[in-house]
């Protein structure tokens, strides 16, 4: 009998856990797939993939991805999920897999609940009950989500606070979920990130007198409550100037509450932000951290938009991560375009990337590809998303690629 290398696909979606289903949770489906794996397989390796909190609308969810991913590296050979809705919600897409992805790639997929084995379809068309479930799951998951958008709009438009998460400086009443306390410890560096502008300090010295004083960051301060667990990039969390302005900005800490900013053209879409006449401001909503003649003065003069400096069309961006602090590196376009260390101001490390030619860049890493993997071609998106995982540059003569594995096969 054949030796099974078999993955378990689980996933609960924002929407699920809103509605109280009690059978998606992630502990319920990992039991039910166990079970049917030990009634089922006599000799099998058992590898998991989880996504949790991700719609199944689209297949843009890091556990799928690394699953497919194994799968396209033959290290897989057989998917079981609880039912069809855990894997796909989008009908054609769903299709698609067991139709032509999968037994393509000679994968096996077992959807346990719907009691659908690809195995018993071998040659043939699943059965009308099967596209019939999987239209239902498509046409369920769309009418889920107009639902919770529905309700989500009520709740703001009865100016109640409808996050997940708490902003800084405050944390959910136990009695109200909808209601905002101050929390004293976060409350107090928001009052100081504001007095300090007001004596004249600019976003980039207050982020760095933080981050010399060893200020805990935000998200430091959600890990200590045990409200995420996260890891740094570089050697320690680090303040920027970004966030410094990002809560000057707040009006949250006045008392308001700002929604509707943005609408999405499609669920999964991309945000786009709305004109300001057409936000929803709840006023004086919680109690304020900061009071409104000190907001306001802090206001005068920010906000004025100055011209690009960066450009994120550049194939290098997002690839490129500083030596010293493990920052991703801008593309500053110039006569000469160069990548920069943007939190070489605001950090306290004497040795970020100051400039490095884009050119330079481009012609050493494209070199080395060329060495490498003995291929010719210009430098492309799509080219580095394959080969690289990330490369840290500390200056023109010390630049370090990390390869992807199998490199190249794609």
């Amino acid at each position: 009998m054949k030796r099974y290398i078999i993955a378990i696909y689980i996933r609960l979606s924002k929407e699920d856990d809103k509605w109280k289903e009690e059978s998606n949770s992630i502990t319920m489906q990992r039991v039910l797939l166990k079970k049917y794996i030990e009634e089922n397989f006599a000799d099998c390796e058992v590898i998991e993939f989880c996504d949790d909190g991700y719609t199944g609308t689209n297949f843009e969810r890091p556990g799928m991805q690394e699953m497919l991913g194994r799968i396209r590296d033959g290290e897989i050979d057989c998917v079981i999920v609880k039912d069809f809705s855990r894997f796909a919600r989008d009908y054609v897409e769903l299709g698609s897999y067991l139709e032509q992805i999968f037994p393509f790639l000679g994968v096996r997929f077992i959807s346990v609940n719907d009691g659908y084995d690809s195995i018993n379809y071998q040659g043939s068309i699943a059965d009308i009950d099967v596209n019939f479930k999987n239209l239902l799951y498509d046409l369920y998951s769309k009418d889920l989500s107009e639902k919770v958008r529905s309700s989500l709009a009520i709740r703001k438009e009865k100016g109640q606070y409808v996050s997940g998460n708490s902003p800084f400086g405050y944390e959910k009443d136990p009695e109200d979920r909808h209601a905002l306390l101050i929390a004293e410890d976060e409350a107090e560096v928001v009052r100081r990130i504001f007095s300090l502008t007001l004596d004249g300090w600019t976003s980039v010295q207050v982020a760095k007198l933080f981050n010399k004083e060893g200020v805990k960051t935000p998200v430091e301060f959600k890990i200590e409550k045990g409200r995420t667990s996260r890891q740094p990039k570089g050697e320690r969390f680090l303040w920027s100037s970004s966030t410094i302005c990002q809560i000057l900005r707040n009006e949250i800490y006045i008392g308001n509450i700002v929604q509707k900013k943005y609408v999405k053209d499609f669920v999964g879409g991309k945000n786009h932000i709305k004109p300001r006449e057409e936000w929803l401001v709840s006023y004086g909503h919680h109690e304020p951290i900061i009071n409104k003649e000190d907001f306001d003065k802090v206001q005068e003069g920010r906000g004025q938009k100055r011209p690009p400096q960066y450009n994120q069309t550049h194939p290098l961006v997002g690839k490129l991560v500083c030596g010293c602090c493990k920052k991703n590196l801008h593309y500053r376009r110039r006569l000469n375009p160069y990548f920069t260390c943007g939190q070489r101001y605001s950090n306290t490390m004497e040795n970020c990337v100051s400039k490095v030619n884009a050119m330079f860049m481009e012609q050493y890493i494209l070199w080395m590809m060329q060495d490498k993997l003995e291929m010719d071609g210009d430098l492309s998106k799509e080219m580095i998303e394959g080969y690289i995982d990330k490369i840290e540059v500390y200056d023109e003569q010390h630049i370090e690629i990390q390869w992807k594995e199998n490199a190249g096969q794609y």
